[in-house]
């Protein structure tokens, strides 16, 4: 299974061309498109979001991970293996999550070099045909390093902002709900908001807080929408408390 996570939109070629590389070259693979509105050339706030989703999927999953403003520069291209899984994609901190959460992890600076590369779209020239690589059981084309290349250091654990708004309105943060004590206090724009264990629960139009599907803190309005009740969007921040050590 080779899975798509990128900021480059559900419309318009890009996601096209590159399913296109990956159906020449891993024929018979299933493709899934986990997301293509990640926060937009935003690797830090995606690396979250990343890192919360790849554990539904099978151990096996080959991650074709792409939100990439420092395409074409000297930043480096890179294969992640956490768990089992493995990631493909820049080494700007989008895969640092991944790799910084599994308990068995490997990584490697891909020197592989197509005849076509341009400067512009890696996603297609590059990245996915090292995917089609691994998923047809290919070593990583290039060089191990250590994992520890990849961190980011100055990132948190968890991160206290919104990193995703669906079409409800409702506001992913970059905060494990698993984290928090069960009546931990969240606060945003202002406002202290309970904790609510479904939207069942809330009153019409009662602004809360909630563990996702994903076990990501959430923001929601009971048949509203929080982003326009709260004022909030991608990078708002919260004021966490009863957070567990």
């Amino acid at each position: 299974m080779i899975v798509l996570f990128t900021d480059f939109s559900p419309t318009g070629p890009y996601v096209g061309q590159m399913k296109a590389v990956l159906a020449a070259r891993a024929a018979g693979v299933p493709v899934i498109d986990l997301m293509h509105d990640a926060p937009a050339c935003d690797p830090r706030r995606a690396a979250y979001l990343l890192a919360a989703l790849a554990p539904e999927f099978p151990d096996d999953a080959v991650f074709v991970a792409v939100v990439d403003p420092g395409v074409g520069t000297d930043r480096p291209a890179v294969v992640v293996a956490a768990d089992g899984r493995r990631f493909v994609g820049p080494g700007n901190g989008l895969l640092a999550i991944v790799a910084r959460r599994a308990g068995r992890r490997a990584a490697w600076r891909i020197t592989y070099r197509p005849e076509r590369l341009s400067a512009s779209f890696h996603g297609r020239d590059l990245f996915a045909p090292v995917a089609a690589m691994l998923a047809r059981g290919d070593a990583p084309p290039g060089e191990p390093i250590d994992p520890a290349a990849i961190a980011m250091p100055g990132w948190p654990d968890d991160l206290a902002e919104i990193i995703h708004v669906d079409g409800f309105g409702n506001a992913m943060t970059g905060f494990r709900a698993d984290r928090l004590v069960p009546d931990a206090a969240v606060t945003v724009s202002g406002r202290r908001l309970p904790r609510r264990r479904t939207f069942g629960e809330a009153a019409a139009g009662e602004a809360f807080w909630y563990e996702n599907a994903n076990g990501l803190v959430e923001i929601a309005v009971n048949r509203g929408r929080a982003d326009r009740v709260l004022g909030i969007g991608i990078g708002t921040t919260l004021a966490i408390e009863d957070a567990r050590g």
